[in-house]
């Protein structure tokens, strides 16, 4: 028994040695795929985004610091001293609180999930209360839509409730072993974010020193060239973490992860400007497609037709789109379309689509990054209500957006480690390296259907 038991443990350990070697192998290969060149057409594509992101951040770099010397020079009935500090004080609370955040959510990733989803529809409804308190009429209609949202959040939370446990495992087993230096990683990001939003909400002040109908226009420019500038902030850091953790759940290594930033930043800058555009807004159609197609229901036929219809538009654009074709990106310097197209394709082929479409990992994200772009639009609202409330709506939306986009970069790390155990699990589902959590959830799923 013994002499079996010792041979069982050196055929185990040789296997496992050639899985190893095997392992580096294709290590080697895929780091080499960096280094491969796309197509034409899609070369093309990456250049032009990627000139397209550099231009407007300078253009609107001179815009800013234009509005904010003209609003210093013409300032008028403006006060700098009550328009400024609580913003600011509002973008460095979202810093520190994201931070903090996602340290939460890495060391309890159940209570994290749970209290996202539960706080989340609270704070939304508490800053919808202040901007109902503050009175004007677009303070009125951001607090209505604010209260609407949170009661909508909190029955979503009361839907998904039962998949709260799998969520909790998914996002514990994906994130058990961050990649080295991504504490380095989140705080850099983080720190970029504080340095530009600072920057653009000097900008802002100057427009709304004047406060011409032009200003309101500059205002609009600075907000989406702030989203788009947020976005690829973000999807740099996924890029980079998903090719990380990529090639520890497929291939059982550990790669750099300064050197994976070094090729994103070095390659892939194009295609993350491309998807940073395009996957939000696709994201928001197939969102919207699912709810009116649950909502439509199949009792009325021409309403249940549009759904349906809609429904098919929002699956058909997902295939071109999606979040989950970053880890193609990054692992074999695909273009973003195709490497969303290839992903989509194979999970079709494994049959995660509705596991996917069930996941709660992107919605937990969501949720964290309203509960404290809500805390911030509450600190910087209340703040401007004491001191200037004719301040107080502007301010609170702005310290909203700030905060809701630096909870989601500090997350970033965690979705993408998420998304990769996801794609690495669809290319090969046999694999010793991953344990029962996927498996069993799609026999739950399974069973449901039946």
């Amino acid at each position: 028994m013994e002499r079996a038991r010792d041979s069982n443990l050196q055929n185990t350990g040789k296997q496992v040695q050639e899985q190893r070697t095997q392992s580096t192998a294709i290590v080697k290969v895929q780091e080499q795929s960096i280094k491969i060149e796309p197509t034409v057409g899609g070369q093309f594509l990456r250049k032009l985004f990627q000139i397209i992101f550099y231009i407007q951040l300078f253009l609107v770099s001179i815009l800013v610091i234009v509005l904010l010397i003209r609003g210093l020079i013409f300032a008028g009935s403006f006060h700098p001293k009550k328009w400024y500090p609580p913003l600011l004080v509002s973008v460095a609370s979202a810093g520190i609180v994201s931070f903090v955040w996602q340290s939460i959510t890495f060391r309890y990733p159940s209570d994290a999930i749970k209290s996202a989803f539960w706080f989340a529809p609270l704070l939304t409804c508490a800053l919808g209360v202040l901007h109902v308190l503050i009175g004007s009429p677009l303070s009125l209609a951001a607090g209505t839509i604010a209260i609407v949202s949170g009661v909508i959040q909190s029955l979503y939370a009361c839907w998904v409730n039962s998949r709260f446990d799998y969520a909790s495992k998914i996002l514990a087993v994906s994130t058990s072993v961050p990649p080295d230096q991504t504490t380095v990683f989140v705080i850099v990001s983080i720190i970029t974010c504080l340095a530009y939003s600072s920057f653009l909400v000097a900008g802002i002040g100057g427009a709304t020193a004047t406060g011409t109908g032009l200003d309101v226009v500059f205002i609009v420019v600075i907000l989406l060239s702030f989203t788009w500038s947020m976005q690829v902030i973000k999807n740099m850091l996924y890029v980079t973490i998903s090719r990380v953790r990529y090639m520890t759940f497929a291939c059982g290594v550990d790669t750099n992860t300064r050197s994976a930033f070094r090729d994103t930043v070095k390659h892939l800058v194009g295609s993350v400007c491309i998807g940073s555009a395009f996957v939000p807004v696709i994201g928001t159609i197939r969102g919207s497609a699912r709810a009116v197609n649950l909502v439509a229901g199949d009792h009325d036929e021409f309403l249940f037709s549009c759904a349906d219809c809609y429904s098919g538009f929002g699956s058909t654009l997902i295939t071109y789109g999606n979040r989950w074709g970053f880890v193609h990106v990054g692992v074999y310097n695909k273009g973003f379309i195709q490497a969303s197209a290839d992903t989509w394709e194979m999970f079709k082929r494994a049959e995660l689509i509705t596991l996917i479409d069930s996941d709660l990992t992107g919605v937990f994200c969501f949720l964290s990054g309203v509960a404290i772009g809500s805390i911030c639009g509450i600190i910087g609202g209340t703040w401007e209500l004491i001191i200037h409330k004719s301040y107080a709506t502007e301010v609170s939306i702005y310290a909203f957006l700030i905060g809701y986009f630096m909870c989601r970069i500090a997350l970033a790390w965690k979705q993408a480690s998420v998304t990769a155990y996801y794609v690495a699990y669809a290319e090969n589902p046999q694999s010793a390296r991953f344990d029962a959590t996927i498996p069993v959830r799609l026999e739950q799923l399974h069973r449901f259907q039946v």
